[in-house]
């Protein structure tokens, strides 16, 4: 072993120098040079920092730096994080998106384009005028519908969601509330008044009638039955004595 080389070193090196740092790995970790001014120290890491990929090799592992537009990459040609100003496409950072796709600037990615979609009109609304139905002759009448999808930045925008139109009705006056309230009260007391009415005189003829079927079965008991009486007539007839 060289001279400058130790063998006992901190932070998961295998051998390392005083003036280079980390010069190989324990198993498992990544080897990485880090510039401090216009110095590089090697460095072991259990993952490579960000701008960089990690690489496996049979003798070491290396950590190996992304394109220059890519912030993390998975390997060399497959970025999954690109730089300030530019979007993430298939692996690869553009300053400027494909036909058909618009650049997110949330994400910061190429994503397809969102058109607005809406559900069906609903019916029309009864004709109101003021927030009534009656005591006017023309009014309005509305339909709405909702938003299903909503458009991305470049897509389609949204139609109009309600729409309003003239509408004739046949002019009524309009009821007073509590008025009405008290006819449909007054109405209803009368009805359950006329009904009670109806059952009681019902209950008491069907009573009188079953009392004057069971008074008629008594009498019918009571009574002895009437012998007919002989017919005089016959008894006084003359005798025929001509023989």
């Amino acid at each position: 072993v060289h001279p400058n080389v130790s063998q006992g070193c901190q932070g998961g090196c295998a051998t390392c120098s005083d003036y280079n740092g980390c010069l190989s790995c324990k198993p498992r970790l990544f080897f990485v040079l880090e510039r401090i001014g216009m110095k590089q120290i090697g460095v072991c890491l259990s993952s490579c920092p960000s701008g960089y990929y990690g690489t496996r090799y049979p003798d070491i592992n290396k950590c190996a730096k992304c394109k220059a537009d890519c912030d993390t990459c998975f390997t060399r040609n497959f970025c999954t994080k690109c730089k300030s100003g530019f979007y993430l496409y298939s692996g690869k950072c553009l300053e400027k998106c494909p036909d058909g796709l618009e650049a997110n600037n949330h994400t910061m990615e190429c994503t397809s384009i969102v058109h607005c979609e809406t559900s069906e009109w609903s019916p029309w609304s009864p004709c109101m005028k003021k927030g009534r139905t009656c005591g006017f002759k023309r009014g309005n009448e509305v339909r709405v519908r909702e938003i299903l999808q909503h458009p991305s930045a470049r897509g389609n925008p949204c139609p109009a969601t309600s729409e309003s139109r003239k509408c004739i009705v046949q002019r009524k006056r309009c009821q007073k509330e509590g008025k009405g309230k008290k006819n449909r009260e007054e109405k209803r007391k009368k009805s359950n008044k006329d009904e009670s009415k109806e059952t009681r005189q019902e209950s008491k003829g069907r009573a009188a009638r079953r009392q004057n079927r069971e008074q008629r079965e008594n009498n019918n008991k009571t009574q002895p039955k009437k012998r007919k009486a002989p017919n005089k007539e016959q008894d006084l007839a003359p005798v025929d004595t001509a023989h």
